[in-house]
């Protein structure tokens, strides 16, 4: 194969109860069916609130699951928990054992790899990350074997949480802790990827569509394709606050990236659609 396509999605928050950001789902599942990438990766939150309300998995696995390609996810926040952090107050509901089997049993992975046209793509749990869970030093170690197979070929990376803002060594600052891989292992991931050729990180996450290149490595942001945060009081504004999603396509010299919104997304505020704090996990 000497192109493949490969359509990222992410921050689908799919729910029966909270159905205010479904339909955007369904215009873009009308949308990879009219385009039939080789394949749909899912950057986590696919769910509103799986750790509290397990029927938020179910529903989001049934629709995910209704695409008519090949797909692979990884969780998300909102799907297990939220990390510890070094600085910041832990978060009420961390990634437990219980909740990342719930996520296994309803989509089958919480990471992946693959290779085509040239490249590999791997696709790692970042919200275990800093937890101390078993499956923690697991996936290290499954990661370190994925990693020694690369033979010098291109690696695309797909994480829920950008790995830093704008580099390796981003103080943490308080305020900001959650959005992306916290230390100490964001260091321990960076330095376990030093070596390798590195080429794309893509994440989710954030609701801002991002674009940039530090160094080798092109990070791609996701927008969430359910809603965006319109106020910069309540969200720090970094890139472009929109839905939507990402194309790519790879071939053995490189790779394309396409940002799009599929026809007939909303741009829905969040905090218009829903009152949050009554439905904040």
């Amino acid at each position: 194969m000497t192109e493949f396509r490969l359509t990222q999605i992410s921050d689908t928050h799919l729910s029966r109860r909270i159905p205010y950001f479904n339909e955007n789902f369904h215009r873009v599942a009308e949308y990879i069916d009219g385009t039939r990438p080789d394949v749909v990766v899912s950057t986590g939150d696919l769910a509103f609130d799986g750790p509290a309300h397990p029927d938020d998995l179910s529903f989001a696995q049934q629709m995910h699951a209704a695409l008519p390609v090949q797909f692979h996810c990884i969780p998300g926040n909102h799907d297990i928990g939220d990390n510890p952090t070094l600085i910041s107050k832990s978060p009420e509901r961390q990634p437990s054992d219980q909740s990342l089997d719930a996520f296994i049993t309803a989509f089958g992975e919480d990471r992946f790899s693959f290779e085509a046209a040239g490249w590999r793509f791997i696709g790692v749990n970042s919200l275990i990350l800093n937890t101390g869970l078993t499956q923690e030093e697991n996936q290290f170690d499954w990661l370190t074997t994925e990693l020694s197979r690369l033979n010098g070929k291109p690696l695309a990376l797909f994480i829920h949480k950008p790995l830093y803002k704008t580099a390796p060594d981003d103080p943490e600052v308080a305020a900001t802790s959650f959005r992306y891989v916290p230390m100490p292992a964001r260091k321990r991931l960076i330095d376990t990827l030093n070596g390798v050729n590195l080429r794309l990180v893509a994440s989710g996450h954030v609701h801002q569509r991002r674009d940039y290149t530090f160094g080798s490595v092109r990070h791609v942001w996701a927008p969430s394709t359910g809603f965006m945060i319109a106020s910069d009081e309540k969200q720090e504004r970094i890139g472009t606050k929109e839905v939507g999603l990402v194309e790519y396509k790879f071939h053995p010299g490189g790779f394309e990236v396409r940002h799009v919104r599929a026809p007939g997304q909303v741009d829905i505020d969040l905090h218009t659609a829903i009152d949050v704090d009554k439905f904040a996990p």
